[in-house]
Formats: structure tokens, sequence, C-alpha cells
């Protein structure tokens, strides 16, 4: 049974908001709906939330559910990975549409750093993902994924993610089952884990889904386990 990712990585929105403007962008959609702040073009960090990060019980969590790395101030970068770095029970995810306005270069162990791909024309953010972004962990979300990306270079990548378009769009938008073939037989030639979203069940079937985790992930969720006994 495919189990839904948000139940395995949960979301952290110390940032809200973000410039790079896809028409199909959810969280955009979700601000707008919930007010949450004036202006979703203008990220606006919310520091009191780093507070969750002390949560003693190991979470995946996801710092760029509603926004983009590269919209993140300097300073507000500089606090959360402090932050990072004190809570290693953790495993810290962050995506990046614009990695060529990255420069980073860190060495924490329970950072991964990575770069959202919806469509072959832009597979020059994987490279500029390494050549910007200098860590230990990298991944990359095809999602929504438009169209066939082809051979893509997955070296140094440790994870990558699979997806389609969700919401009313999805009635004329989807992924080819083909593309996401392509792309785990890539992966997993390079013994990469991939996991497939959920919204994929419908075009993949139930039986055919593949939800893989990087093993530092896996470990968190094992110790949650542990935990809650």
């Amino acid at each position: 049974m495919s189990v839904c990712i948000k139940d395995l990585i949960q979301n952290m929105n110390l940032v809200i908001g973000c410039t790079v403007g896809c028409d199909y962008c959810y969280a955009r959609n979700n601000v707008r709906r919930w007010h949450m702040i004036e202006d979703f073009s203008r990220p606006e960090f919310f520091p009191e939330k780093l507070r969750l990060m002390e949560k003693p019980c190991p979470h995946n969590f996801l710092l760029t559910g509603m926004s983009d790395l590269a919209g993140w101030e300097t300073e507000w970068r500089e606090q959360v990975f402090r932050k990072i770095a004190e809570n290693p029970q953790h495993q810290f995810l962050f995506l990046s549409k614009r990695p060529d306005l990255l420069n980073i270069r860190t060495d924490m162990e329970n950072a991964w750093f990575g770069v959202t791909v919806t469509r072959k024309s832009e597979l020059w953010r994987i490279d500029a993902l390494r050549e910007n972004v200098r860590a230990k962990h990298y991944h990359v979300t095809f999602e929504p994924l438009f169209d066939d990306p082809g051979q893509v270079d997955l070296h140094d990548i440790g994870w990558i993610v699979v997806g389609t378009m969700t919401g009313a769009q999805s009635r004329k938008v989807h992924t080819e089952p083909a593309w996401a073939y392509a792309l785990t037989e890539q992966a997993h030639n390079k013994v990469i884990p991939v996991f497939w979203k959920e919204d994929l069940v419908p075009i993949m079937g139930e039986e055919q889904m593949i939800q893989e985790l990087p093993e530092d992930m896996n470990q968190v969720l094992e110790a949650q386990r542990h935990w809650k006994k």
C-alpha cells in the first residue's frame, strides 16, 4: 500500500513566499486562501518556528514547502543552518528552482539540498546544484513531470522523487508511465533510491508503486517507531 510522502517528511515552513512565480504553484494558492502573508512574491521569515527543531524525537523535515531556498536572505539561512547543526537527530531537506543563485558550502551531515526539475529543459538545475552548493547530500524532485527528461546525469545524487500534476490541471497534464520508469531505471542503475509520490497511483497502479527513501531518512523513521513504543 502506497504512503503519502507527507507522512514520512513533515513540512516546516520557516519561510513563506517565493519569487520564482510558477503558474502551477500550490503554495501561492494556499497562502492566498489562508491569508498567511500579504504578498507571496516577498518571502517572510518566521524565526519563532526554529524551536520546532528542538524536538527530541527524530523527524524528516522539508524546510522549503512554501518557499525556494534561493529566495532566503543570507541571515535567515545562517540562523537555520546553526539550528540544524544543533539538532543531528533530524534530517532536513531544501529545494530550489534557482540553484544558479546559490553559493553554499556546508559539511552538515543531516542536510539535503535539492532542485525541482519539471521538464528536460530544466536539467541544467542539477548541474547548477552540484556547482553552487558544496554539501554532503543532494536530491532531485521531478515534480510535476511535464515531459520526458531523457538521459539524466545523476552522479552524486542521493535520492530522486517523481510526481505528477495534481488538482484541476491534472485532467489536462499528467506524467506518462514511461517517463517515470526511465528515470527509475537510471537511478537504480546507480543504486539511488526512488520515491514515486502517491499522486502517481492512478497512473502507475498501486501494485507498481516504488517508494524508497535514503537510509538516513529510514533510520529517522525507525527511531520514531521506537520512540513511540
